[in-house]
């Protein structure tokens, strides 16, 4: 069969990230089939892009991967826009082609029914595709129904919409062959930046993560020298890249792999700095340690609150007394570290704000992000709407007026270092890897 994938990412900010999951499915299906990959990352007009690639193909399924739905500055309107901007893609494929249409990826393990509703393709794929997605192209060039084999699809019936074997088979993830990187567009490297996954899954229990729902809850461990190899293969196949980025949910748990990993790196000598999310849970002075030992250049710490009550409802697992010896050790050991904090959550006080932003004040880590909750779009419906919109306007005022004194604070939505022309700035520099990593150096 001849099959079209296509991403459908345009996030630019902070910068462009490598399409892991389409690549992936890519490498998974199996080389009987002809294939062509269609990026809009970078393309001037996605539609136009859409119908060139297509009408010059003619295929028999196109695949669309959905990668996120918020933009990088988490707000409602960013949600909207997206969701817009989407259907606009779907209604081109449609107007392109009568073949099936598959939409997957982890945009649209978050809220399948809703996209399925709104895009109106013929198959969805919830969480991972390397075996659902090649199990449906079997079906469907056999002529059989697909619904009767393949784990996690969403398809529409006479009794409306449906989703067969709603959980997925977990994929075996060493068995997987490495993403096709030579399918990538150059500009995805401006920032030297490859991703990595040293492994799939996430067993922790935050109320608003999405994780679980895309990967499952049981961790699934690559093997660390497989992990190792990859980063070296990349490295000798792109002088591009510079910098690894490991976008597991978190690297360091568990940690005994975490810490496996590390040792892996010393042992072959990769010399290429790496970034990573880290978990105050698991953070110990051995893991540190191997960290600095193994060229980690920072962390990205997902802190969320600087208030008990709040970590607490959030089922984060921790309190401030880790995020505070977390940083203390970080600082100690030379790692750079990067918390965000999501502020207005369900529940939560403007004073409960406050209280999080004279947190971070004391914690005084490198670089802190603040998001502010969105009901990802449910915000528009709300009874409570006036006192959303008031609790969202005084939590931008707090930010604008804590952030003036705060040079390493950023807050997307105001554009508080965080807006294209410093970017490019920085980039212009030659300099790789997560930009806060230089937000002390930016001006």
């Amino acid at each position: 069969m001849k099959v079209a994938f296509v991403s459908a990412n345009r996030e630019h900010l902070p910068d462009p990230v490598v399409p892991l999951g389409v690549l992936s499915i890519i490498s998974a299906t199996p080389d009987s089939h002809e294939k062509i990959f269609v990026d809009l990352c970078f393309v001037e007009d996605p539609v136009t892009e859409i119908r060139e690639k297509l009408s010059g193909f003619s295929p028999d399924v196109v695949a669309v991967g959905i990668r996120n739905l918020q933009s990088n500055e988490y707000s409602a309107e960013g949600v909207n826009s997206n969701q817009r901007y989407y259907e606009s893609i779907f209604n081109a494929i449609k107007n392109c082609t009568t073949c099936p249409l598959v939409v997957g990826g982890g945009g649209f393990s978050v809220a399948p029914e809703r996209l399925m509703q709104l895009l109106k393709p013929d198959f969805g794929i919830l969480g991972e595709g390397e075996i659902s997605f090649p199990t449906l192209l079997n079906s469907l060039e056999r002529g059989d129904r697909p619904e009767k084999d393949v784990p996690g699809l969403w398809h529409f019936t006479e009794q409306g919409l449906e989703c067969t074997h709603p959980s997925s088979v977990p994929v075996d993830i060493n068995s997987v062959p490495y993403p096709q990187r030579n399918q990538i567009d150059q500009r995805y490297f401006a920032s030297g930046i490859d991703s990595i996954q040293t492994k799939r899954g996430c067993s922790l229990s935050c109320d608003y993560c999405t994780y679980p729902l895309i990967e499952g809850r049981s961790y699934r461990l690559k093997d660390p020298s497989t992990v190792v190899s990859e980063m070296i293969s990349s490295r000798e196949s792109n002088p591009w890249v510079k910098h690894f980025f490991i976008v597991d949910s978190v690297f360091n748990i568990p940690a005994s792999h975490a810490k496996e990993i590390c040792r892996e790196m010393i042992r072959r000598s990769l010399k290429t700095p790496w970034t990573c999310y880290a978990n105050p849970l698991t953070f110990d002075e051995e893991l540190a340690d191997l960290m600095v030992a193994a060229g980690c250049a920072g962390m990205e710490v997902g802190s969320d609150s600087g208030s008990n009550v709040i970590l607490k409802r959030l089922r984060k697992g921790f309190t401030t007394s880790r995020i505070e010896s977390m940083q203390a050790l970080s600082e100690k050991r030379g790692l750079k570290d990067c918390h965000t904090f999501i502020l207005g959550t369900p529940g939560e006080t403007l004073e409960d704000v406050r209280e999080t932003l004279r947190f971070v004040d004391r914690l005084d880590p490198y670089a802190a992000v603040f998001m502010i909750w969105s009901d990802d779009g449910a915000l528009v419906a709300s009874n409570k709407i006036k006192d959303k919109v008031f609790l969202r306007q005084e939590i931008l005022k707090e930010l604008r007026n804590s952030a003036e004194n705060h040079p390493t604070w950023v807050v997307p939505e105001l554009g508080i270092h965080f807006d294209p022309v410093l970017f490019t700035r920085l980039r212009k520099r030659g300099i790789s890897g997560p930009l806060w990593q230089y937000i002390r150096f930016s001006k």
